[in-house]
């Protein structure tokens, strides 16, 4: 069970998890591979570096490629966030949302509710923030692992050798390069929904904007528009395609302004106005894919976190939050069993039941975009909760 306390925070109540963990830590743990420094990598490296175990991030990509977009974070996932960010310098780089606003795409409002304690904040801005508490050295970008062909349980370089970790923590994504190595039967699937992410900077749009979730559907479904307020001159902003109905995944970013005007012509006059006025330089096309069935979390001295170990599709708005909440269980288990191999099986089945909620959750608002707008369930929250 997790332990939590109250603490008065300028904005209100607000709940922080109790990090004096029991500690024994595993025998012979000298080493930690942590591989993908996203938000999953980082994170689990901040935990590490407050139990003071030693590790090293593997990440393939280049650092100036991990800036991405923005996130949505419900209160539970700033609950743990706080517990390796400090809350005043992470509530300055984004903005808590009021409400969840649903509109027609001409702009009628057909429902409202209060959020509580939701977050927004940029990819770029949380990945700053994570990295603070790492050193460089712990870290090595351009470097791409694949499970070792001479040592079961181990990882290789791309010139063979094996690298030196008693344990590896794979958090490199939905479509994880060493999940599929060591799962080979797994089975993706695309779901019908596409989806494209951008940021815009523009004062003018910013100031005419609340900080809440404002989100258009077409009348027809399969179609939505999501704006979400980051600062005084910053909109995340997303749209959501039904890949039969738009074909949105063969545009490229030179022609997909282009295709996005004339797919969104008669909305919102905010909508095409921020589709005018951004830059389509880096704006993120996401095919969206699932796995048919969750494969187990862990296989020897290798355990997956994050969307390596259970991508889920956008609609659940969970993505950082069970990435936060794997670091931490993980490193938990870690610290306070005797065994790899005990800390491994309390990690997942403490974690895989309510990632089976969230896939199913997921699922039923993925169906629910799909509709027709008078067939959607009324004031229906676009997030997962277990």
């Amino acid at each position: 069970m997790i332990l939590i306390y109250f603490c008065i925070h300028k904005n209100g109540p607000k709940k922080y998890l109790n990090t004096n963990l029991k500690k024994t830590i595993i025998p012979n743990m000298n080493k930690i591979a942590v591989v993908g420094a996203g938000i999953s990598g980082l994170s689990m490296a901040n935990y590490l570096e407050r139990h003071k175990i030693d590790y090293h991030i593997y990440e393939r990509r280049k650092k100036e490629d991990l800036a991405g977009h923005g996130f949505l974070i419900p209160q539970e996932g700033i609950e743990y966030l706080t517990q390796i960010i400090d809350p005043a310098l992470l509530f300055e780089h984004g903005s808590f949302l009021k409400k969840y606003i649903q509109y027609s795409h001409t702009g009628k409002k057909l429902a409202e509710k209060n959020l509580n304690n939701v977050f927004a904040i940029s990819r770029q801005a949380l990945i700053y923030l994570l990295s603070e508490n790492i050193s460089s050295e712990k870290i090595s970008y351009n470097t791409t692992l694949a499970p070792s062909d001479k040592e079961k349980g181990k990882l290789k370089l791309p010139d063979g050798n094996t690298i030196e970790a008693d344990i590896i923590i794979v958090s490199d994504g939905s479509k994880s390069r060493i999940r599929k190595c060591l799962f080979k039967d797994e089975k993706m699937r695309q779901v019908q929904e596409n989806e494209v992410v951008n940021i815009i900077k523009d004062e003018a749009i910013a100031a005419s904007v609340e900080n809440d979730f404002m989100k258009f559907h077409h009348d027809q479904g399969g179609l939505t528009f999501g704006i979400l307020k980051l600062s005084h001159d910053t909109i995340l902003w997303y749209s959501q395609f039904d890949n039969k109905k738009y074909k949105i995944n063969e545009c490229t970013p030179n022609n997909l302004k282009k295709y996005m005007l004339e797919v969104f012509v008669d909305w919102h006059p905010l909508v095409s106005s921020i589709i005018q006025k951004s830059s389509y330089e880096n704006v993120h096309l996401w095919c969206v894919y699932e796995l048919e069935e969750l494969n187990p979390f862990y296989k020897d001295d290798i355990v997956f976190i994050g969307d390596a170990a259970h991508p889920l599709i956008p609609f659940t708005s969970q993505g950082v939050t069970s990435a936060l909440k794997d670091s931490y269980i993980l490193t938990k288990y870690l610290v306070e069993e005797p065994s790899v191999a005990e800390a491994f099986r309390k990690y997942e089945a403490e974690r895989k039941p309510e990632i089976e909620t969230h896939v199913k959750n997921g699922r039923i608002l993925l169906n629910h975009f799909l509709l027709p707008i008078d067939q959607q369930t009324d004031n229906i929250l676009p997030i997962s909760y277990k």
